[in-house]
């Protein structure tokens, strides 16, 4: 087994975004995924799916948003899938609590939006990261505890992220969806 690749195949086929780009987008990974069997692992080094947490607070107000160390901004939670994670939506729940520090975390398993964007990440070669994103709800009252992984972990009002920021319309997604 390889990972989530097979949910990822199941979840990204059966997916229907409303709009345009995100369905070309969903063609974009799901051609990935045919062609690659490693597709969902850090290894498949021209591109691989992860798995990102829009992370809302009870009431859906705030987001939690990580100041990423590699990438200098202010980001989503999120990151690789790992060989023992069997669906995306579980990969984003795990790497959601990892970064958090919360527990009792719960995800809706059905993706929110989809982006492809260049890094250069843990293999320490230029890739580019296929990131499918869920909307991840914390219990009431949750104090989230920055991991190693962040210089900084906050809350946002997702109506006032921070400046330099491209978050505005996946915030406003996952929060309409909340």
């Amino acid at each position: 087994m390889n990972g989530p690749q097979d949910d990822a195949l199941r979840v990204l086929g059966e997916w229907r975004p409303a709009d345009p780009q995100q369905e070309a987008l969903r063609h974009a990974f799901l051609t990935l995924l045919d062609a690659r069997a490693d597709g969902c692992l850090r290894a498949c080094e021209p591109g691989h799916v992860t798995a990102s947490a829009v992370l809302l607070d009870a009431a859906g107000e705030n987001v939690l948003l990580t100041l990423h160390p590699r990438v200098g901004s202010w980001l989503q939670l999120g990151g690789h899938c790992e060989p023992e994670d069997t669906t995306l939506a579980g990969a984003a729940l795990r790497e959601a609590t990892e970064e958090s520090g919360v527990d009792g975390l719960v995800v809706d398993p059905e993706p929110v939006h989809l982006d492809v964007h260049p890094i250069t990440c843990s293999l320490g070669k230029p890739t580019r990261h296929f990131d499918v994103r869920f909307v991840v709800r914390a219990p009431e009252g949750a104090q989230p505890n920055r991991s190693d992984e962040s210089l900084d972990l906050r809350w946002w009002p997702v109506d006032a992220l921070p400046e330099g920021t491209d978050l505005g319309p996946l915030v406003a997604a996952a929060s309409r969806r909340g």
